[in-house]
């Protein structure tokens, strides 16, 4: 069936680099980094949305329900890029944010031609989950028009989910669809279509924030620093004895004690500061406060 994509702005032919193939080497590295200048204040300009979103996940975390992305191709590949950083850098669960792509693991490297036109492909891939209402799903769709994506969206919202979207089109279908749309508008690509490129980098953005910001608001940062990294190699137990050291400002031989006896740099930085030595009751000041020790030092004052 032939569609019309004459009205989707990320078909849109790019006048800026309509010689591309005709220029050198830097030329050519030049026109797409001025197109890429672009893609952050597309962004900008959706912000407002994306706080909305963020708000409403902070909110399914906090109520123990997970986040889900869904989406075809890249979008379905930048999805589980994001899922798969937040148990290393935040020592969430691996099912607390879940990267779900048309095809499966396998279209994460290869072309699988077609899963993208399957809204029941999307339905069944979230009931192997287990979707509840609890749960958030994100659809990601440069296009707007991706029948995988929205037959999620649509599925989740069957549920009583609270659904959102990222998409880099103007009036997109499924925006229409989800309850809390994110729409940064990039316009055309520098090559026709290819939304790997300037859209590819806004979802990047957007996901980023998304997961970063409601991490931050679950109490998963604490400043600017990963609280809950995982100590899982040499850099991140570097990466650990830095942060408990830049925060409390003991010596290195005192942060690595600390990180020894609890094996958690949250736990080592609330045992410093507030001078409790007692794990259980550590633990007890924290769950107290969702994880935010900004709030547990308050009460232990």
């Amino acid at each position: 069936m032939m569609i019309d994509i004459s009205k989707i702005s990320t078909e849109k032919r790019n006048e800026n680099t309509k010689n591309i193939d005709l220029v050198s080497t830097t030329e050519i590295l030049r026109l797409l980094n001025n197109e890429d200048k672009t893609v952050p204040l597309a962004v900008e300009k959706a912000i407002g949305q994306i706080a909305i979103v963020v708000d409403m996940v902070t909110e399914t975390f906090k109520k123990g329900g997970r986040l889900f992305y869904l989406g075809a191709g890249t979008s379905g590949r930048l999805g589980v890029l994001d899922a798969s950083e937040c148990p290393p850098t935040f020592g969430v669960p691996n099912d607390m944010v879940t990267g779900i792509i048309a095809g499966g693991d396998y279209a994460l490297r290869y072309s699988v031609e077609g899963v993208e036109d399957s809204p029941k492909q999307a339905k069944d891939d979230l009931k192997k989950h287990h979707l509840t209402s609890k749960d958030f799903v994100i659809g990601i769709a440069a296009s707007g028009r991706t029948p995988y994506a929205i037959g999620g969206v649509e599925y989740a919202n069957e549920l009583g989910c609270n659904t959102g979207c990222i998409t880099t089109s103007a009036d997109s279908e499924i925006a229409k669809h989800a309850k809390y749309p994110i729409e940064a508008i990039t316009g055309a690509e520098p090559l026709t279509g290819s939304t790997r490129m300037k859209s590819g980098t806004a979802q990047k953005l957007i996901l980023n924030m998304i997961t970063t910001a409601s991490m931050v608001k679950i109490g998963k940062v604490y400043e600017n620093l990963m609280i809950d990294v995982q100590m899982s190699n040499n850099k991140l137990v570097s990466r650990a004895q830095r942060i408990v050291m830049e925060v409390t400002g003991v010596t290195q031989e005192v942060a690595e004690e600390y990180l020894n006896r609890y094996n958690s740099v949250k736990y080592a930085i609330f045992g410093i500061i507030s001078k409790v030595e007692d794990r259980k009751k550590i633990e007890e000041l924290l769950d107290e406060h969702n994880g935010n020790i900004r709030e547990s030092l308050k009460k232990n004052r």
